[in-house]
């Protein structure tokens, strides 16, 4: 058995403790009283919209998986979704065959992947934001072969793509959580849609018809009734205004990174895809300017939380206990016992000091 002490976030806040491991899990939790330290244990991260990291995309199927899982555990991600992209069939069933195989054994420096977020091929022309035009309408037959190769627990689809709804309801009887994006319906079409079986929204804001007074669109839908939705807190994407407003309008408002190839990456030129992209700073866009995902982490996310107002409390509820609770992952995003000894050590500047992985430290970066 090891352990490690420090500030410790509980569900019921920080507190002075010892967190004793065994054989991977949190064996128990060991009030200490006050302690001397300034380190802050937080549950690992959890990111449910990944495409890539580390120069590696999921696109490229072979070992690309493990190295984006890899590139984002040294950052503090100890489970992610890995996300595909708008693409060639061929190209989606290879992607999503190496995706399963990273994930049934992952290696000790890489993040677990969770399940798959299908970001694509069902959504609309109308939206595509970065993604490729290689939109098909919702198939049920082709989502069923699809989810034979890979176990998919996030699917994003437009009203668009799927007019009568039957493959979003074949999807949630099988517990996939639908989510509306990449979409230009109107505020009645996505209400209906949160009232009928799609459970939130992707990259809220981003490629979807916007709010206006007289036409709220899918924003202002999902302000009015959505539970569950992603943002991208790179405040690039998104105005810390729009998050705040958000955050106030949706109770499970959660982080997410859309990292590209080229999060952890120099500024420079890298593949989404088919399509080539370049990072500049904080941003990943296409040729034509077009914000192409991001090189955010979720470490930074966390930071960012905090930068526009939030305590690290509810900036930890939001980059992991909340994406935990909308898979069901009961025994990941908390520091309980009996959950993964998936943990983040940070200093009273959210420095990351360490990573502590099923129960094994990775270091930091």
């Amino acid at each position: 058995m090891s352990a490690i002490e420090g500030r410790v976030l509980t569900p019921d806040g920080f507190r002075d403790a010892r967190v004793h491991i065994e054989a991977g899990r949190i064996a128990r939790i060991e009030e200490t009283g006050a302690i001397a330290s300034d380190r802050l244990i937080l549950p690992g991260f959890i990111d449910l919209h990944c495409h890539g990291g580390g120069g590696a995309d999921v696109m490229e199927a072979g070992d690309a998986p493990r190295r984006v899982a890899a590139s984002h555990a040294r950052t503090g991600t100890t489970a992610f979704l890995a996300t595909t992209m708008t693409a060639p069939l061929d190209d989606i069933e290879a992607a999503l065959a190496a995706i399963e195989a990273a994930a049934e054994e992952p290696a000790g420096d890489e993040a677990a992947i969770v399940g798959v977020h299908l970001e694509g091929p069902f959504i609309s022309r109308d939206r595509l934001g970065a993604q490729p035009d290689f939109v098909i309408d919702g198939d049920i037959a082709l989502i069923e072969r699809l989810m034979k190769i890979a176990r998919i627990r996030v699917l994003t689809c437009a009203p668009e793509a799927d007019p009568d709804g039957a493959m979003t309801r074949w999807l949630a009887d099988r517990g996939v959580r639908v989510q509306l994006g990449h979409s230009s319906c109107d505020y009645e079409t996505a209400s209906a849609c949160f009232h009928s079986g799609r459970h939130g929204v992707t990259h809220m804001f981003n490629a979807m018809s916007p709010l206006h007074h007289r036409a709220p669109g899918i924003v202002g839908a999902a302000l009015a009734h959505a539970r569950h939705a992603e943002i991208i807190p790179d405040l690039l994407h998104v105005h810390p205004g729009a998050i705040r407003a958000a955050l106030r309008a949706i109770p499970h408002l959660y982080a997410v990174t859309d990292a590209t190839p080229a999060a952890g990456m120099p500024d420079g030129d890298y593949r989404l895809g088919t399509q080539q992209v370049r990072k500049c700073g904080n941003g990943v866009r296409l040729a034509d300017g077009t914000l192409a995902g991001s090189s955010l982490t979720m470490l930074q996310a966390l930071r960012n939380l905090v930068e526009i107002g939030l305590s690290v409390e509810e900036a930890s509820q939001r980059t992991s206990t909340i994406a935990a609770d909308y898979l069901g992952l009961e025994d990941r995003g908390r520091i309980v016992a009996g959950a993964v000894a998936d943990l983040v050590v940070l200093d009273a500047s959210l420095d990351l000091r360490e990573v502590i992985m099923r129960g094994r430290p990775i270091g930091g970066s």
